[in-house]
């Protein structure tokens, strides 16, 4: 979302928004991820267009239902055509900054009902985040918890503070500021979405300038977020030294010119190899869900 440009928001266009993003991030031929031409064994291609659906009526909500809520109907609605996790960290992204777009265009005109249209820039809009954010209660954190319960993802294991199998007694800022050294999206909660913001959205914009082609795009967007934020998925799965390791890798697919260079294509599908092991350990999840958000600000830009 560019600086300068405003964009009108509703409740039903970023539903849509957010349901088109999920959607060209698991379309787009991201290494070591689910995508057209990959399945997982636990969930198919067909799985995330499902959930990407589903998500809609929570999102197209959320600015009149609490961050905690939203997630938690999110999820559940995507649990009724799914039976694998295939969006909880996308779910955790996108319910503040859609309820962020919402309560900004209310700041900028203070009798829009919620779900009206107003418009809102890149400015705003973060400006409203970081106050969704320094808002969330402990009942955000008690639905938040619940939805991830349901949502059942893998490598989460027991923590020693604010554990997700436990009731919060902590507000659901407070509960991501314990986990953000170990998970990537708890960090976007504590730092006003610096990765979706900061990297995920320019690489994007630059790529999309430069190649004209969203999917390769995409791709490109999401090996700049791997080389710079070693993906926590794969650290809580295989330890910190691996992640470094493919943040080290998708350094190598760049430094080559990524999907535009035939050097930086050949090494790109040696990426998607060595991500690809039977367990999908080595699934970098947690970026695949950074380049959803980053999406998600960008198709607000461009529609």
């Amino acid at each position: 979302m560019s600086s300068g440009r405003k964009v009108t928001v509703s409740g039903k266009r970023i539903a849509q928004a957010a349901q088109m993003a999920c959607l060209l991030e698991v379309s787009a031929p991201k290494p070591g991820n689910v995508n057209r031409y990959n399945d997982f064994a636990d969930a198919r291609f067909e799985d995330f267009l499902l959930s990407a659906v589903a998500i809609g009526p929570a999102i197209e909500g959320a600015g009149r239902a609490g961050v905690g809520q939203t997630i938690l109907r999110a999820i559940r609605d995507t649990r009724q055509r799914v039976r694998s996790n295939t969006n909880l960290g996308m779910i955790l992204l996108l319910a503040p900054l859609a309820k962020a777009c919402l309560c900004a265009s209310r700041l900028l005109r203070p009798g829009t009902a919620p779900g009206n249209s107003a418009t809102v820039g890149a400015g705003e809009l973060r400006e409203s985040l970081a106050l969704v954010l320094d808002k969330l209660t402990v009942e955000d954190a008690r639905q938040a918890y619940a939805g991830i319960r349901l949502a059942q993802p893998g490598g989460l294991g027991p923590t020693p503070e604010a554990d997700v199998a436990d009731e919060p007694s902590i507000t659901l800022y407070q509960a991501m500021a314990l986990a953000q050294e170990r998970d990537a999206i708890a960090r976007e909660y504590v730092t006003d979405f610096a990765i979706t913001f900061g990297i995920g959205y320019p690489a994007l914009m630059e790529a999309q300038s430069t190649c004209g082609d969203l999917s390769k795009a995409i791709v490109q967007a999401f090996l700049t977020i791997l080389a710079q934020v070693p993906d926590t998925l794969i650290a809580r799965k295989r330890g910190t030294n691996m992640a470094g390791q493919v943040s080290q890798w998708a350094r190598d697919v760049l430094t080559l010119g990524g999907g535009s260079t035939v050097l930086g294509r050949a090494r790109l599908a040696e990426l998607d190899r060595a991500l690809r092991d039977e367990g999908h350990t080595m699934n970098p999840g947690t970026t695949a869900d950074l380049t959803a958000a980053t999406l998600f600000l960008f198709l607000l830009n461009d529609s």
